[in-house]
């Protein structure tokens, strides 16, 4: 998979951690807030009939739960390393959205982070941020 640009945001999943309350285990049922996981728009072709990132003009590999994708922030060059644990974002509610620091920008979120991996590259306050997701 060639690196994807776009937007990294977060979302709570699992045991309660952080500014997260106690919330369902994702799609893959492992998910857990505190652990570095993410959501990924297509892990099936049922959580693709729901991200639908095509619609914004976003082609993404098929990849399933327990796959290492590595994110970098675009405004720091700060990395993490996370395993699909749940189905998401939903691209397509914000499709054309768009996050930028200086003349990096990403468009179209494209992954979620939990919030142990999103802090580890970003301030869970800045809440996007622009980002490339590879595969090494």
């Amino acid at each position: 998979m060639a690196a994807v640009t776009g937007e990294v945001s977060w979302f709570c999943c699992g045991s309660a951690w952080g500014p997260c309350a106690s919330t369902g285990r994702g799609a893959c049922g492992t998910c857990t807030s505190g652990n570095f996981q993410h959501a990924w728009p297509n892990t099936s072709a049922a959580c693709l009939a729901i991200t639908r990132p095509d619609v914004c003009g976003t082609s993404l590999s098929r990849r399933t739960c327990g796959f290492t994708h590595y994110t970098t922030n675009l405004c720091n060059g700060a990395r993490v390393g996370t395993a699909i644990a749940d189905c998401g974002p939903q691209t397509d509610l914000f499709c054309g959205e768009r996050a930028c620091c200086g003349s990096a920008c990403g468009t179209n979120r494209i992954i979620d982070l939990t919030p142990a991996a999103y802090s580890a590259i970003a301030s869970l306050s800045t809440g996007l941020r622009p980002c490339s997701v590879d595969t090494v």
